[in-house]
């Protein structure tokens, strides 16, 4: 069976996170999503703990129920060197035993900051049978690569998945050798339960049954069928630029002026700065057990974006339900209904649609503290060419 799964989100007891991330919120919204899977997160935390215990239907092996919806146990921890780590769990109970020798005392945040490097995290979790690989392993803060220049650095073995985050695809990841065995999750790292926030990247997973035991040998055979996720190119720290005026520098240009930009700026290293530090190749190389990774943006940006509202207007809102009610499932809409469907609601979106499916968005990368940004095909290329 074809599961679409998000493995890594955070609860209400994360910092910076809506009070809306509650079970009973979470559910409904990744039914409205697509997701049939998601990691609830924040497992070490005991407050979130006895929320989802009262909150789902235990199911057996590893699974959580409520409403349509599967959630399977994980957890997000930063390391002593503050590194991201994501865990995938057998059950509530290991995660609760798992805290208990991992935090001393009860800890103020969801996503807890341990003593243990990713050596002890990893050997740790997998007394436990569970899963362990890098959070975010690219981004310029708490990632492993970051810290390190390999993996074997951090864990001293082979994580069991590595966490592309927001900031990378396959493309870039697939230039650096040592990943060539190594399975890819995208997953969104929701902060709120929308559907423009939840399930903003997913994994499409082919399982045996909805279970952990499934999940843990999907990975670990590299099951997944396709990645879905944003752009990379639309990170604000993408790429390498000057953090004032927000000029893009290649790497070996920044470098050879010492990461100063002409106007007095600072040049900030991008995520492509460290992939180019970390390339075996210049072109990536695939394994053949690499899926696809599909660029895609939430259905509400889409919307908001073609009509220049606000994702949260009614105006947005309105449109978004009317074409998942049609559809069912936003993950629908925007991968497989038809596009006549989709324009006798709403050309503009029909036409958005089209062009993500087919590939023909401009997009103008971040850098330097500013996102990148989208042009479909009819729009203008000067701002394009005025940076």
């Amino acid at each position: 069976m074809i599961v679409n799964a998000d493995l890594h989100i955070h609860s209400c007891f994360s910092r910076a996170t809506s009070r809306n991330m509650v079970v009973e919120n979470i559910a409904p919204q990744a039914r409205f999503k697509g997701l049939q899977v998601v990691g609830t997160g924040d497992a070490l935390h005991p407050g979130w703990r006895k929320m989802i215990a009262e909150g789902t239907r235990y199911l057996g092996d590893g699974v959580y129920q409520r409403g349509d919806c599967s959630f399977i146990i994980t957890a997000e921890v930063e390391d002593s060197r503050r590194v991201h780590h994501m865990l995938i769990l057998p059950s509530l109970e290991a995660a609760e035993e798992i805290a208990e020798r991992m935090i001393q005392g009860t800890p103020s945040d969801g996503r807890p900051r341990v003593r243990l490097d990713g050596a002890g995290i990893i050997d740790l979790v997998h007394e436990y049978d569970g899963l362990a690989g890098p959070s975010h392993a690219f981004t310029p803060w708490t990632s492993m690569y970051k810290s390190y220049d390999s993996y074997m650095d951090c864990y001293g073995v082979k994580p069991d998945f590595l966490e592309l985050g927001l900031s990378a695809d396959t493309d870039m990841a697939d230039k650096i050798a040592e990943l060539e065995d190594i399975p890819f999750l995208t997953n969104s790292d929701a902060h709120s339960p929308w559907p423009h926030r939840l399930g903003r990247e997913f994994n499409q997973l082919e399982m045996d049954d909805v279970s952990f035991t499934s999940l843990k040998r999907c990975i670990l055979k590299k099951r997944i069928t396709a990645n879905y996720g944003l752009d990379p190119r639309l990170g604000k720290y993408h790429m390498t630029a000057c953090t004032r005026c927000h000029r893009i520098y290649e790497p070996e240009e920044a470098l050879g002026m010492n990461m100063k930009c002409p106007c007095g700026g600072k040049i900030k290293k991008g995520v492509d700065y460290r992939i180019y530090e970390l390339s075996s190749w210049d072109e990536p190389r695939h394994p053949p057990h690499r899926p696809p990774y599909v660029h895609l943006m939430p259905l509400a940006e889409i919307i908001a974006m073609k009509h220049g509202k606000g994702v949260k207007t009614k105006f947005v809102q309105g449109i978004w339900q009317g074409l998942v009610d049609e559809f069912g499932t936003e993950i629908d809409v925007l991968l497989n209904a038809p596009l006549d469907g989709i324009a006798s609601i709403d050309g503009e979106v029909a036409a958005a649609v089209r062009a993500f499916r087919d590939g023909s968005l401009i997009v103008i990368p971040g850098g330097g503290g500013r996102y990148g940004e989208i042009r479909f095909p009819a729009e203008t290329l000067d701002a394009y060419f005025s940076r």
